[in-house]
């Protein structure tokens, strides 16, 4: 009985992940129609490629067994790396969108979105980890830079031993285009233990969010994308 249950729940979570991937591959077609033919293509050459060689050295069954799992690992990391950019164009503009980023960074961070929101709905949102305090701005840079600044000053009533960096989103000078923001995060230096992380995020509930009674500015999103809880306004 037990290995049957076993069996049933491997094979519930098999189809649960081909299901994703049918879903992000629909999803990234919408956005890339030649995403298909370009996976398709890297798995065909990484395969050929091996399989010659496995004839020119006589061992044509190894190497073309090799070249089916390197064509399916190439196939994979081609496919996840269209996938992510499709899914960030779409994104791109959105509300909220740099909120999703920062949910997904990974693990040892901690996300609040929307800490700090004006009328025209430019928003910042707040990432606590290693590396400290990290917060990110989406919206017009001449507005958000004063919201960034009320924040810094806010945060360091309680929490005065902890680096702060700043990120507005956007394509132009001294901005971090949304694609880059996971990638800019994970660079910077880790400087906190863990406890001094728990610490500052204890700190920070502490001190109350000012947009707990507003929710985060509204927007569509791509079909398949997570969206972070919570994000009231203060």
């Amino acid at each position: 009985m037990a290995r049957k249950a076993n069996t049933g729940s491997a094979d519930a979570a098999n189809q649960g992940r081909l299901k994703q991937i049918a879903l992000t591959y629909k999803m990234t077609r919408k956005a890339d129609p030649k995403v298909g033919l370009v996976v398709a293509g890297v798995g065909i050459v990484v395969l050929g490629v091996l399989l010659a060689i496995g004839f020119l050295i006589g061992h044509p069954v190894y190497l073309g067994i090799l070249g089916f799992v390197l064509a399916l690992l190439a196939a994979a990391i081609v496919f996840g790396r269209r996938a992510e950019r499709a899914a960030f164009g779409q994104m791109e503009g959105q509300p909220g969108a740099a909120a999703a980023v920062l949910q997904n960074v990974g693990r040892g961070w901690t996300t609040t979105p929307a800490v700090a929101m004006n009328r025209s709905q430019d928003v910042v949102h707040r990432a606590v980890g290693r590396a400290g305090i990290v917060l990110v701005a989406e919206g017009n840079p001449n507005r958000v830079k004063p919201l960034l600044a009320a924040e810094k000053k806010r945060m360091n009533r309680v929490v005065v031993d902890v680096p702060v960096h700043d990120i507005i989103v956007g394509d132009g000078e001294g901005q971090v285009p949304l694609k880059k923001v996971r990638t800019t995060m994970l660079k910077l230096p880790r400087v906190l233990t863990g406890p001094q992380v728990t610490a500052a995020n204890d700190r920070l509930r502490a001190m109350g969010d000012l947009m707990s009674n507003m929710p985060l500015p509204k927007g569509p999103m791509p079909k398949g994308m997570r969206m972070p809880r919570g994000g009231k306004m203060r």
